[in-house]
């Protein structure tokens, strides 16, 4: 407690106190806003936003959010509010004509995702796919149970279609049905 005191003190974030997993949980009561993860959302110019990190002024803010144990999002919310009026086949095209390659929104929210400890997995069935959000480290049975508690309690297994990744390797097996007469 001494020394989140005078990191406070000095004008530090409590975050910056390097704390055991017992001492963590002895503030946890005190609800401390300065312990709470932080992403710094810097606005920079359209002609910036492919190489942000040589702009002088991201570069202060980036070693700021280092510093302060943070993390840092550039977007430009000039770019944000064009897209937002491109029909959704011309986006991939001007966001290229840019040098990037998606949103700066999908970026802040997997930065959020991030620093808050969260995944998403998908379930699909005849009629939807749903996005479910858990915490990092869940198990497959702890997952189920987020859809709901009886799905945990009477897990039996989990089955996982992924995309294919670089470099996977892959054995197909297959049969090709020919009717006979």
């Amino acid at each position: 407690m001494e020394r989140i005191r005078h990191a406070l003190m000095d004008g530090k974030p409590a975050r910056s106190v390097t704390l055991t997993d017992f001492e963590k949980d002895a503030v946890n009561h005190l609800c401390l806003l300065t312990m709470k993860p932080v992403i710094y959302v810097e606005n920079v110019a359209e002609s910036d936003l492919a190489d942000s990190a040589i702009n002088p002024n991201v570069k202060e803010v980036m070693n700021l959010a280092s510093e302060l144990q943070s993390g840092l999002v550039t977007i430009s919310a000039q770019v944000e509010s064009e897209l937002t009026e491109l029909p959704f086949e011309e986006r991939s095209e001007f966001l290229n004509s840019l040098g990037v390659s998606e949103s700066c929104l999908g970026n802040l929210i997997r930065a959020t995702y991030s620093l808050l400890g969260l995944r998403t997995y998908f379930t699909s069935g005849e009629k939807e796919t749903k996005a479910w959000t858990i915490l990092s480290g869940m198990t497959a049975p702890q997952a189920a149970g987020v859809i709901h508690s009886d799905f945990e309690k009477g897990f039996i297994r989990a089955e996982t279609l992924r995309t294919v990744q670089e470099g996977d390797v892959m054995l197909f097996r297959f049969n090709v049905w020919q009717p006979s007469y």
